[in-house]
């Protein structure tokens, strides 16, 4: 580990020495993968350095002991039992650092949520992750932009779409995708009954223009009318946008601006995350394979979470987390489940299993 990590060093010299070249400084991509890879080796060289720093301080200290006595003696005993320690807290911190990197850390992050089982209820509770992930957002310094909205009867959303940039945006949402349970009295049930209803999360890294060409001639553009709240503009002109890919049959649609042209750029943003996942999981062979890996048909049985209010709890199923906190969590503070998912991924990634 520690010979790998002297070329770790000599690459964050390259990379450190890019960031003054005019060159790189002139292309705006090569200085936005070069200040990205920057910033993943800081931590590790900042370690790694501090690594040899200690073994050096170790090495003097067992030279020197050998001719100690007394008081001096002693001393030396404490600094090669501190930078021992040392050692193995920083060799244990570089294990970490040296685990795989997810290529999309970095990247804005695109958040789709639905309303699945339970009608009315189902929206409702779509409409209480919308405000829990926007609260976390703000929690966070994350930026948030709504792309699209379909409001449900009594205040619920059938469907929202966001867009969360943040320097950790994807992964602190990256878990996130998936069915969500909620367990509570609706509040159109008038006997006090708990009812059991269900939304989809979908979360997908936002794709760069650059790296997922489209064809034009493999799409098919519809315009309409808006349907819905939006004004005056939104309601009487043909604004909205449904663009359909035909090679794979993914379809996005978007109405919430007054401009075709806004509506447009809005749908093929989500489009490109949507085909840039897709090609990654499986290189476009099957229809909708993320949404399908993520959220299922959005039954209840097929859970990734549960929000029950009677007990206070949220429990994350995927590792058996439960935490007793459900207003804290409903109101963004999601640390703790978000947390508790990157420990087992990287416990995962220690043992091999990922």
């Amino acid at each position: 580990m520690i010979e790998r990590l002297s070329g770790v060093e000599e690459e964050f010299l390259t990379v450190e020495s890019q960031l003054t070249d005019p060159e790189v400084l002139a292309d705006p991509t090569r200085l936005r993968d070069a200040s990205r890879r920057y910033k993943e080796l800081t931590p590790v060289v900042e370690a790694y350095r501090a690594y040899v720093g200690r073994q050096a301080d170790l090495t003097a200290a067992t030279e020197l002991i050998a001719d100690a006595a007394g008081d001096d003696r002693e001393h030396l005993r404490g600094e090669i039992d501190a930078a021992e320690a040392d050692l193995d807290r920083l060799e244990d911190q570089l294990r970490v650092l040296l685990l795989p990197h997810d290529p999309n850390d970095g990247r804005a992050v695109i958040v789709e949520i639905r309303g699945a089982e339970g009608g009315a209820e189902a929206n409702l509770f779509a409409r209480d992750l919308m405000q829990m992930y926007q609260a976390h957002a703000s929690r966070k310094g994350w930026s948030v932009e709504t792309l699209s909205t379909d409001l449900s009867d009594l205040g619920g959303v059938n469907q929202v779409t966001f867009v969360v940039r943040g320097d950790d945006a994807w992964s602190g949402l990256k878990f996130e995708g998936g069915t969500h349970r909620v367990q509570r009295v609706p509040v159109t049930e008038s006997q006090g009954r708990i009812h059991t209803s269900s939304a989809t999360v979908l979360v997908l890294p936002e794709a760069e223009e650059v790296e997922v060409e489209i064809d034009p001639n493999d799409l098919q553009i519809d315009v309409y009318r808006s349907s819905g709240p939006g004004g005056q503009g939104v309601n009487t002109t043909d604004s909205a946008v449904r663009i359909t890919h035909k090679p794979t049959g993914l379809v996005v649609a978007m109405q919430d601006e007054r401009s075709q042209l806004q509506n447009r750029a809005k749908a093929m943003q989500v489009l490109r995350a949507r085909l840039r996942k897709l090609r990654e999981d499986e290189q476009a062979a099957q229809l909708s394979a993320e949404r399908r890996a993520q959220v299922g048909g959005g039954g209840r049985g097929e859970k990734i979470r549960t929000y029950n209010f009677k007990e206070n709890r949220v429990t994350d199923h995927r590792i058996g987390f439960t935490i007793y906190r459900l207003q804290d969590v409903l109101a963004g503070d999601l640390d703790d489940v978000v947390g508790a998912l990157a420990a087992d991924e990287r416990a995962r990634q220690l043992t091999g299993q990922v």
